[in-house]
């Protein structure tokens, strides 16, 4: 029969390592933001391609062709334009239809999107490689383990050995 003092002293014992277990637990820490640099927003930004200038956009206006013929030649020479709002104002003022000064500042912004869209996606698709190579340096280091066989050795049942003193 085993005594209440032993039974105690192993309770006791149990809650012990509990306790400190429960105690060297780390905290749950909270996600991280990274943080873009300006250098990053330097290389991540549109650049400005001014394949068709501004003084060209004033003139085509002044050449009376539509806004959708000038959105047109916008986009068959590629150019982006970062302006300001003060410059957009002065375009307005020179005659450039409504519709293109539009389109001008929605594709800037398109731009905006886009490149950080990819940056996005770029650092998640590193982030994805990261983890399935950590999956596979913790796959490579626990073996496989089929419990219903048991472990290192297959399990057929109960065995019934006859030893000396048993």
């Amino acid at each position: 029969m085993i005594g209440a003092g032993f039974l105690g002293k192993h309770v006791a014992w149990l809650a012990a390592l509990m306790l400190v277990a429960g105690c060297a637990s780390l905290p749950e820490q909270p996600s991280q933001i990274q943080r873009i640099s300006s250098e990053e927003l330097e290389r991540i930004m549109p650049k400005q391609l001014l394949n068709l200038s501004l003084d060209e956009i004033v003139q085509l206006s002044q050449a009376r062709l539509s806004a959708e013929q000038i959105i047109q030649k916008i986009k068959d020479s590629q150019s982006q334009y970062t302006l300001t709002a003060s410059q957009l104002l002065e375009l307005g003022k020179k005659g450039v239809d409504v519709k293109v000064l539009d389109y001008i500042q929605a594709s800037h912004e398109q731009a905006i999107r886009d490149g950080f869209a990819e940056e996005l996606n770029k650092r998640e698709q590193t982030k994805l490689q990261e983890q399935q190579k950590l999956k596979r340096e913790y796959q490579l280091r626990q073996p496989y383990y089929d419990p219903y066989w048991g472990y290192p050795y297959p399990y057929y049942g109960p065995r019934f050995r006859y030893q000396f003193g048993f």
